[in-house]
């Protein structure tokens, strides 16, 4: 389920693209148009005054937790270090949603989630459900080599190689194969492109810092990994692997 009492997940565990080294969890909330109507005839930075009005109800019922209201969303730090990103937002008839951004005086900006979470269950069950393994093996390279590449990008740019890779529909046994032509998808990126457009919504995603020399370095460590491998050097392999993963996969 992604919808839970008015609230529905987003982002990668929306999406169901997140592995286990996810902290935040992203949330949109629905609102009545009543309460946009009300704060958007303050006089000033009605937005802000929304999201406090949204903080100050969930403390009600999480007393002890640690809440923060940041530009658009409010944080809500459990004990356990994980984080809730609550998004107030107001439905729209086209499916999107209108949101406040309390930044630069206010402003109402909107977003369209649902499209994405759409075509990543679609692209998924078009590539014998091989999608959303590669989006979250291409995480664990992301968070273990610090790579500069937003989740959302890496679905965006998953879903585009892997619907139209010839191997799409094969087993486990090709994600050697799949991950190393990922990376040389990854890396061949046109030079200087700063700007994609996200699968499902088509809206703008902003990824301006380069990503593309650690795929590169990504993509020359998948190659020896799995020369190795037909070298029947399985050990040696795996610790190539992990170069590019962690310990995380391969197990």
């Amino acid at each position: 389920m992604d919808t839970t009492g008015g609230g529905r997940y987003v982002g990668s565990y929306g999406r169901n693209t997140a592995n286990s080294w996810v902290s935040d969890i992203d949330m949109v909330f629905e609102l009545p148009w009543s309460l946009y109507n009300q704060y958007n005839s303050y006089q000033g930075n009605g937005q802000s005054a929304l999201l406090q009005a949204v903080k100050n109800s969930i403390i009600k019922t999480y007393s002890n937790t640690e809440l923060k209201g940041d530009g658009q969303i409010v944080s809500v730090r459990f004990s356990d270090k994980m984080t809730i990103e609550v998004l107030p937002v107001f439905p729209n008839n086209d499916g999107s949603y209108t949101y406040a951004d309390s930044n630069s005086g206010g402003s109402w900006k909107s977003t369209n989630p649902v499209p994405e979470i759409d075509a990543i269950a679609t692209g998924d069950s078009h590539t014998n459900n091989n999608l959303r393994p590669l989006c979250r093996m291409i995480r664990s390279w992301k968070y273990y080599c610090n790579v500069p590449i937003k989740g959302l990008l890496i679905d965006t740019l998953a879903y585009r190689f892997l619907t139209n890779w010839s191997h799409k529909n094969n087993s486990y046994l090709y994600y050697d194969w799949m991950g190393r032509d990922f990376f040389e998808f990854l890396k061949n990126q046109t030079t200087n492109q700063t700007i994609w457009y996200a699968v499902g919504s088509n809206q703008i995603i902003s990824n301006p810092d380069n990503f593309r020399y650690k795929a590169n370095q990504a993509y020359n460590n998948a190659v020896e990994a799995i020369q190795y491998q037909t070298d029947d050097k399985e050990w040696t392999s795996k610790q190539k692997w992990r170069e590019i993963y962690g310990y995380r996969f391969p197990q």
